[in-house]
């Protein structure tokens, strides 16, 4: 995009003090985020979160340091967002996995400086973005995001066509922790999941998770807040949903992570977690005609 974009883009929905456009070296557009609460950047490729960083806290949102920022391709950490579907495509799999819409330009359509002091910034998914070939349904998906003390995030898919469709989709979000040996994830105990790592047995979650190997899991049929308690940083980092009835839980570990290229140094994987709010699997998404349907996720931090 050009600097002509960045200029319309502050001209139209910059806020004096608190949100501001740029382009990265990169060629991205970024919207940068900083008021009294907060700091965050979210790329306008993918609508995506890259960091949240409340006043006097460490960061929440973990970026890893490799990311490769480009035209078309994924961003390693942040909260990407998977949609229209969650993993593999089930019948075609020469689609993105995930789906496409954390990968296409997405449009800002608003801005908004709240009483609170807080910041938000709605993104679109514009008809030009999505590959009529992989997605053929008429619809209107905004993504609403956040920034103050708390950041919220909030995908919205409206059916605006004459038939229902079907979407699973996550926030797949990366947060930084500060050693997983320093962690446990409650609020998922006695669930039911799906074991990637264990080739998809279904089984239940005794107690706290905790994580000293690969975890790939997608647990289903709940919609419990989520806590990451980390000891080293002193916190825990609370994940609120609403419209979600999977959560994912996923660390690659040391094998995985030395694949994938873009994670960072040999021991990257241990300073973050993936703690996904979704609708996957049998907790897929039925979205009438005419209906809307939303996933909504607050992240706080909270002083242990």
């Amino acid at each position: 995009m050009s600097q002509l974009d960045v200029t319309t883009l502050n001209q139209k929905f910059a806020i004096p003090g608190q949100l501001e456009f740029t382009e990265d070296v990169s060629g991205l557009i970024m919207a940068r985020i900083a008021n009294k609460q907060a700091q965050s950047t979210i790329a306008l490729q993918g609508a995506h979160v890259m960091t949240f960083e409340p006043v006097g806290e460490k960061p929440v949102i973990w970026l890893s340091p490799a990311a490769k920022l480009g035209r078309g391709k994924s961003i390693r950490g942040g909260v990407p967002i998977c949609w229209p579907w969650f993993g593999a495509h089930v019948t075609d799999s020469t689609f993105p996995g995930h789906g496409f819409a954390r990968t296409v330009p997405w449009q800002v359509v608003a801005s908004e400086a709240l009483s609170d002091g807080s910041t938000r910034i709605t993104f679109e998914l514009p008809q030009s973005s999505i590959p009529v070939a992989q997605w053929s349904y008429a619809c209107r998906v905004q993504n609403i995001v956040t920034i103050g003390k708390e950041m919220s995030v909030e995908l919205v898919t409206e059916n605006t066509g004459q038939v229902m469709f079907e979407i699973g989709e996550a926030l797949h979000t990366y947060f930084v922790i500060s050693d997983v040996d320093k962690v446990r994830i409650t609020g998922l105990e006695g669930c039911a999941y799906l074991d990637k790592v264990g080739d998809w047995q279904r089984k239940t979650q005794d107690g706290a998770i905790t994580i000293a190997a690969e975890v790939d899991r997608l647990y289903v049929d709940t919609d419990s807040d989520c806590l990451i308690d980390d000891s080293g940083h002193k916190r825990c980092i609370r994940i609120a949903k609403r419209g979600s009835l999977s959560t994912v839980v996923w660390n690659p570990w040391v094998e995985k992570a030395a694949k994938m290229g873009d994670f960072g140094s040999d021991i990257g994987y241990r300073g973050m977690v993936c703690v996904e709010s979704a609708n996957a699997a049998e907790n897929i998404v039925k979205v009438a005609a005419g209906a809307t349907h939303s996933l909504h996720v607050t992240y706080s931090i909270e002083k242990i």
